[in-house]
C-alpha cells in the first residue's frame, strides 16, 4: 500500500564483545552489542560490524547470554547513523534495532562454551498413545 515501507534485516554472525545492558531515564532496558557479518571466503572474506540494540524484557533476559564469540541470528530494522568523530570528521555507523535473537552456538575459540540443545517441551508430557 501507499506509504508502507519495509526495512528488515536477517543476519547471522559472532558477537565482537560481551553485550552491555543499561537503562534509559525511564527505566527501559537496552542491550547493546556488536555483531560481525562476514561475506566471502578465504583471502576474499570481508567483515562488516553491525551495532545492535535490543530493548525491553528480552534485553534483560538475553544480555547475560550474549558473550563475545557467541554465534547468533538476528532480525530487525537496519539504519545508518551519522556522527562526528573526536577529530571532527563525519563518520557513519551501521545499526540494527533488533526484533528477534536466535542463539546459534558457543564461542569460536578452542575450549570455549559449546552450544547446548534446548529441551524439548514435549519431553515432560506423558502420553497414553500406544505407538
Amino acid at each position: 500500500t501507499k506509504g508502507t515501507k519495509m526495512n528488515l534485516l536477517a543476519a547471522t554472525g559472532r558477537l565482537g564483545q560481551d553485550a552491555k545492558l543499561s537503562y534509559t531515564a525511564n527505566q527501559d532496558a537496552i542491550c547493546n552489542f556488536s555483531l560481525s557479518l562476514t561475506a566471502g571466503y578465504g583471502d576474499k572474506a570481508t567483515t562488516t560490524w553491525l551495532n545492535c540494540n535490543l530493548w525491553g524484557k528480552r534485553a534483560e533476559i538475553l544480555a547475560p547470554m550474549l558473550l563475545k564469540g557467541t554465534q547468533i541470528g538476528i532480525t530487525g530494522e537496519i539504519s545508518v547513523r551519522g556522527y562526528k568523530s573526536k577529530d571532527g570528521t563525519e563518520k557513519s555507523s551501521l545499526e540494527c534495532r533488533v526484533g528477534d535473537v536466535t542463539l546459534l552456538g558457543g564461542k569460536s575459540e578452542a575450549g570455549a562454551a559449546k552450544p547446548t540443545k534446548a529441551a524439548d517441551p514435549m519431553d515432560s508430557v506423558e502420553s497414553d498413545i500406544p505407538f
